[in-house]
């Protein structure tokens, strides 16, 4: 039986602890070291736990994440899906064309689509790893709309329809906050909410149509042992200050952003996480580079002990076992010479 992680006093810990920790988000590289492709780890939960499991045995990750997939809720609504065996999946085409599609729109049980294998993907890699935090990821609720209605449309549709826009949100947030119950009852201890969609927003609209929906999943999920993570990777740190409205114990970051000017807007008892480039860094870099920014990184943000090294994203497939073990070994020798 996991014993219960609390995860204020964990967070408390890792900030009053002068070594730093690194949670990157990264699933990938597992999958391919087990010899499996992406598209059998985002179709079968069991696959997908396997490869957070090979991960969690090879590098020192304060805390295991799963895939960072932003089609599984839309695919359960009913989008279309594109897979690939070496490509994360995306979705295609546009499931609401109008206002009277938003109407009809049904918010789908926990039963629709893949859905469930990544419930038995969480509680899988929750049983598994039971001496560090496994947290689980979701979409966020304007993103998923951005997937349903088309991005540019929805943009539009907040200023020219914003009752219409407020509708679909409202059952998106319905749809998140009955999967954030469940991935909660699978055993992990937080989940990585991906807003990224919001940063395309203002700060005012940011909280309007993305803020006040993720704290209401904030409100209904959130406690000592569960913990909600946002991740926006499109704020450029024009509306951070709308992503802590939201309430959550950590605020994740893109490469886009500047790290020593994000952390100003975290409160102090809160994880701000981030944000090496997934790909320029991780997955086109070299184990030198790779160890000069990350060196680099921790240097920039040695005055912030809330800070947590990350990947400003899901880290993609193909990043090189190498370019990780430099990531991790650049971590030790800033924490070896900073005692």
């Amino acid at each position: 039986m996991k014993e219960l992680i609390n995860m204020r006093s964990f967070i408390a810990q890792t900030i009053a602890d002068r070594k730093r920790i690194a949670i990157p988000i990264m699933t990938h590289p597992g999958i391919e070291m087990n010899g499996n492709t992406v598209y059998q780890a985002v179709t079968n939960g069991t696959i997908h736990a396997k490869a957070i499991e090979t991960l969690d045995k090879r590098y020192p990750a304060a805390a295991a994440t799963v895939i960072m997939d932003l089609t599984v809720e839309a695919e359960a609504f009913g989008a279309e899906i594109v897979f690939s065996d070496h490509e994360v999946p995306s979705v295609t085409g546009r499931l609401l064309n109008n206002e009277a599609a938003i109407e009809a729109l049904q918010v789908p049980n926990l039963d629709k689509g893949r859905v469930g294998e990544y419930l038995k993907a969480n509680q899988l890699a929750a049983e598994a790893i039971t001496d560090k935090p496994v947290l689980a990821g979701c979409i966020g609720p304007y993103s998923l709309a951005g997937r349903l209605y088309d991005m540019s449309e929805i943009m539009m549709l907040i200023y020219i329809d914003p009752n219409a826009a407020n509708l679909l949100l409202r059952k998106c947030t319905d749809f998140l906050l009955e999967y954030c119950k469940a991935l909660k009852a699978t055993g992990v201890n937080g989940v990585v909410i991906a807003e990224p969609a919001a940063g395309l927003l203002s700060n005012e609209d940011c909280q309007q149509y993305s803020s006040i929906y993720i704290k209401e999943i904030v409100e209904a999920v959130q406690d000592d042992y569960f913990a909600v993570i946002l991740h926006n990777c499109g704020n450029t740190g024009h509306c951070t200050p709308a992503m802590v409205f939201a309430g959550a114990m950590g605020y994740h970051f893109g490469n886009k952003i500047d790290m020593t000017q994000a952390i100003t807007n975290i409160p102090a008892d809160a994880w701000g996480m981030g944000n090496l480039d997934p790909v320029g860094v991780f997955k086109q870099g070299t184990p030198e580079s790779i160890k000069r920014d990350t060196l680099q990184l921790l240097k920039d943000m040695e005055n912030y002990p809330n800070f947590v090294l990350s990947s400003g994203c899901d880290t993609p497939p193909h990043v090189s076992p190498e370019n990780i073990d430099a990531f991790f070994q650049a971590l030790k020798e800033y924490n070896d010479s900073s005692i």
